[in-house]
């Protein structure tokens, strides 16, 4: 069995439908199953920037990455779509690469911590499933959600910036040319109910998996608060055993500190306790 295999397609209606796997170097197969998407403001990114993977590894970890449509080729949801899509293909493809296909986590930062979240809550949730891509036969849950500073509700996203004190950056969420509006194909202010479909809060019920989410109360681009919604929509639901919160105070939007030695050690006890 080979340790790597890169560029496999998951789907075929895309060249942004591709994943790699990489399997740990030692221990029995099936190996429990992270499947890592990475962020980029929904615009840029690549399943190469697959952070912590090797520390993954090392502890009987197998890790996939993929990549999805961003939103210059394709509109919400596709995106969506997409991950589950790649989801199916690594459970209908679990044999081959030593997967074990009832132990699958997602784990995401950023746009791809919002992605880990939708997949997380919409477990059964039709529109979000499409057939074409393949795979239709298999499910697209996941056991486990490990979402780092992942955007939830779009339209208050700016309010809770102004809360914090930080000024309007680049980003700033209601323009018409803001990643979540370029997302939703028309500004967000525009298209309130659209941005409650895209709220991974909107899906949360009791069959959601356990959920770790980290965030740095110093985040000047996704406020923190974000972070937080989703955790107070989750709680009542799941209960405290099912779902946690950590706040990394005075970290900004990623940084060193949460693949410090630490922090990682916070996450895969969280994958110790639901996937192993």
């Amino acid at each position: 069995m080979k340790s790597t295999a890169h560029d496999l397609s998951y789907a075929s209606q895309s060249t942004a439908q591709k994943l790699d796997i990489y399997l740990p170097s030692t221990g029995n197969a099936p190996f429990p199953l992270v499947i890592f998407i990475h962020g980029g403001a929904f615009l840029y990114g690549d399943k190469a920037n697959v952070e912590g993977h090797t520390f993954l590894l090392e502890m009987g970890y197998a890790v996939a990455s993929i990549n999805y449509r961003l939103s210059e080729e394709a509109k919400f949801p596709t995106l969506i779509h997409d991950a589950k899509a790649a989801v199916r293909w690594l459970r209908a493809n679990a044999s081959e690469y030593g997967l074990d296909p009832e132990r699958f986590a997602a784990w995401g930062s950023s746009a791809g911590g919002y992605l880990v979240a939708m997949l997380g809550t919409t477990g059964g949730v039709a529109e979000f499933e499409d057939a074409t891509l393949g795979n239709s036969n298999f499910s697209s849950r996941v056991q486990a959600v490990v979402d780092w500073f992942g955007p939830t509700d779009f339209l208050k996203m700016d309010e809770q910036l102004a809360e914090g004190g930080f000024e309007a950056s680049f980003q700033t969420h209601s323009n018409m040319d803001s990643p979540e509006s370029l997302l939703l194909g028309g500004p967000i202010l525009e298209n309130p109910e659209l941005v409650k479909v895209a709220n991974p809060a909107t899906y949360v019920t009791s069959d959601c998996p356990p959920f770790l989410i980290e965030h740095g109360t110093a985040d000047s681009i996704v406020p923190c608060q974000q972070s937080q919604l989703l955790y107070d929509t989750l709680l009542p639901v799941l209960g405290p055993e099912k779902v946690t919160l950590h706040y990394l105070a005075g970290v900004g939007h990623g940084g060193p500190e949460f693949i410090s030695s630490e922090n990682m050690e916070l996450v895969l006890e969280f994958l110790a306790k639901h996937l192993k």
